[in-house]
């Protein structure tokens, strides 16, 4: 099921703040393992886990598309063999993200989750070559779930072209591959755009979320929220993506305060 968008709804959306209606979107926190102690990759993905995290989002940046450089499918393939059960979100920050699927694509988990692993590429590395769809079904063909992304200068009718086809969609709240940036607000109205669409779609939001921004992206629709320094760089990290999960379950899913997931800590 998905509402047709007029570009007149559109423009309401950018330049209002409607209250969207609530979502069943499961909510869920996923720490973008760049800003953790890249060296002990395994246990510090572990740790996350441990303290809340429902996945993670490993960013695959190839020196092109964005100037840095990160890590490859091989790393990938190799995490999995330390947390076999994790959903892997693999953001290709690549000029060619159709190169890597197969090989990101032998990383998935086995037994009776599924692939438990999703594909997410850029509409700005794909489109003007023309051959998104074929990068959507080459996907699927193998196994994985499809994400499509955009940036904050693409707009978001970029995503509704496709969103039938894909299982997630994400909004960057950052310019890709730049650090040091702050949550960019105005991209919320993509959010909620594709949230009054799709109502049952994932939507997931990429770039300076943390406690003091996550209401924003909850309250837009979001359901899937990157954070990087808001989890690996916190005082305490359970704490923080407890409070996170908290805010989306109240403000996107309408949960009274009695339903919510417990404040959680490090300590305990």
């Amino acid at each position: 099921f998905h509402q047709t968008i007029t570009p007149d709804f559109l423009s309401l959306l950018r330049f209002n703040h409607p209250k969207m209606p609530y979502h069943c979107c499961p909510a869920q926190i996923g720490p973008s393992v760049l800003d953790c102690d890249m060296a002990s990759l395994a246990s510090e993905a572990k740790k996350a886990l441990a303290a809340g995290a429902k996945y993670l989002h490993l960013d695959v940046m190839d020196g092109h598309f964005v100037p840095t450089i990160s890590f490859g499918p091989y790393v990938i393939q190799c995490l999995r063999n330390h947390v076999p059960d994790c959903h892997f979100d693999c953001h290709m920050m690549t000029s060619e993200p159709e190169k890597w699927v197969e090989a990101v694509a032998k990383a998935k988990a086995t037994g009776d989750k599924g692939s438990q692993i999703s594909y997410t590429f850029h509409y700005e590395a794909t489109e003007p070559r023309g051959i998104t769809q074929e990068v959507i079904d080459k996907i699927k063909a193998n196994g994985m779930k499809v994400g499509l992304t955009i940036s904050p200068d693409t707009p978001v009718e970029a995503i509704l072209k496709y969103a039938d086809q894909i299982d997630v969609a994400l909004i960057m709240t950052v310019y890709p591959g730049k650090g040091g940036q702050s949550f960019i607000e105005h991209c919320m109205s993509k959010v909620r755009a594709i949230r009054a669409a799709y109502p049952n779609l994932d939507i997931e939001v990429d770039g300076g979320v943390k406690p003091q921004t996550i209401d924003m992206a909850a309250e837009a629709g979001a359901n899937l929220i990157v954070s990087g320094s808001g989890v690996y760089k916190a005082k305490d990290m359970a704490e923080n993506i407890s409070i996170m999960q908290r805010s989306v379950e109240k403000l996107g899913n309408g949960k009274n305060d009695d339903e919510l997931t417990p404040i959680r800590s490090d300590k305990e």
